[in-house]
Parts: structure tokens; sequence; C-alpha cells
């Protein structure tokens, strides 16, 4: 490790074991991962070469829902599922607008805290906590998320590529429905489920192979299964889109012209 790395490498992390986290940094272009990880990436893009695109374009469509939640009113923000907030994450973009905006991260991934705590070092309204979605209470009765998220006024919630990991549609919706009641009148739900509906089936076959391989079990939904995540809430236009055609902000916006590559869908709901 040179003295780089030992500046952002947070005790007790292993640097032997890939990191979902730190892969995603990587095909994003961060600086928050290691050889081990790199060597996964290399995997991944074997089987998907536009891996590095559908991770760019799921970055751009953070940045646009957050821009518009900012737009909307909203200054705080709950992302679950958040991995390391690095590389134009939702801290960076809703304090680009007003730098006392706040925000909080959770992750189950204990490796992805530990680096998100030591990135947020001195930034007084973004913090980072580890959580499981699965178990709401834990995330909406947590005291020091309360310090920063104040759940009788709206707030954004961000849930970005993480749902297909809970692979139980009853869990799915139980887990779902439980946030949706504490969520103040006016709050917005970011959305983005990845699917793999109109892909080759040469690539489905080869993403499930590898899950299986890696022990990362996912379900990755139909499109009308994604859209019904959002049925007891208020769409915003243009509703549930792959994630490049939501609100883009030009035709050379990444994968504009391919949207089928992003693998995902998403869309934003206001709770009304």
């Amino acid at each position: 490790m040179n003295d780089y790395q030992e500046e952002w490498v947070p005790e007790g992390v292993e640097e032997e074991k890939p990191s979902a986290a730190r892969v995603y940094d990587y095909l994003l272009g961060g600086f928050h991962n290691f050889e081990v990880d790199r060597q996964t990436a290399d995997v991944l893009l074997s089987i998907n070469p536009h891996v590095k695109q559908t991770t760019a374009a799921c970055r751009a469509f953070l940045r646009r829902v957050v821009h518009y939640m900012v737009s909307q009113g909203i200054d705080q923000f709950l992302d679950i599922g958040s991995g390391i907030p690095t590389v134009g994450n939702v801290h960076e973009i809703a304090q680009s607008k007003d730098a006392t905006n706040r925000v909080v991260y959770v992750d189950i991934d204990p490796v992805a805290v530990a680096h998100s705590k030591t990135i947020l070092q001195g930034n007084r309204y973004a913090i980072a906590i580890k959580g499981d979605i699965q178990e709401p209470e834990t995330i909406l009765e947590n005291a020091e998320i309360k310090q920063y998220i104040d759940f009788e006024k709206p707030l954004g919630l961000l849930l970005l590529t993480m749902l297909h990991y809970i692979t139980d549609d009853i869990v799915l919706n139980s887990v779902l429905e439980k946030f949706w009641k504490v969520l103040a009148p006016g709050s917005m739900v970011g959305m983005a489920h990845s699917t793999t509906e109109k892909a080759p089936e040469d690539l489905r076959r080869e993403v499930a192979n590898l899950g299986n391989k890696l022990g990362i079990y996912t379900n990755y939904r139909s499109i009308r299964a994604i859209e019904s995540i959002f049925d007891s809430l208020e769409l915003v236009e243009p509703g549930v889109v792959s994630i490049p055609l939501w609100h883009p902000e030009s035709t050379d916006d990444i994968l504009y012209s391919n949207p089928e590559w992003a693998l995902s869908y998403g869309g934003v709901a206001i709770k009304r």
C-alpha cells in the first residue's frame, strides 16, 4: 500500500476481498478501490463490455434525480444502499445548491460504511450509517439518523439499483410499505431497479451465472413489476423509464441513444 492509499483506507478493512461498493467506485473512475476490486470489475467487463457505461448512466440518473428534488424544495436526503459516496454522490450534488442540505447514507456493507465515514469527515451535514433496508425500523428509529432527518417534513428517499437484492416480492412489498407509511406528504422517492428484460438472452444467462458463482442473489424484475413499486405514490413524468431517458439533459447523455444497455429502469414519485 502506498502512502496516498494509507490516507483513505479505514482501519479493519480487508484488502484481499472484493467489495461491491469498491468495484462500483472503480467502474465510476474513483480511487477508493483495491487491485482485487479492479480484477472483479474486469470479470464483469468480460461478460458485459458496457458495464462502465451502465454504471455511469446510473450515476448520471442519480445526479438528475437529486437536482430535481432540490429544485422542488427537498433539503434532506436518505440514501439507502448508498455504497461509497464518491465521484458525484448525493452530498456533493445536494450541497452544491445549499451547503446545509442534509444527507444520510445507509448501507449494509461495513466496508462501504467505513470508507464513507472517512470520506465524510469534516462534513457537518452528511453522515453514513450501517443499516439493512430489510429491517426498516432500525433505520427509521435510529437516533443518529433522527439528528439529521426530520421525518415530519418532506424528504428525498433514494433507492437506487439495490432493490433487486431483495429477491422475495412479499418481503419487498412489506419493507416498502413501512417506508411509505412514515414519509411526510410532499416527500419524493427516487428509485432505479436493475432488469434484464430487454437484454440479449446470452447476456441474461451470463449475468445469472456470475451472480450464482459469486453468491450474489438478485431478482431482476420485469419492467411492469418495477412500475408496480410506485403504485401507491404519484409518479413524476415521464413515469418509469429506462434511466437514460428520465429527464435527460441532452441527446449526448450517456446511453441516451442505447438505453437498453443501462439494464435499469427508474423514476421519481411523490407521497401525497
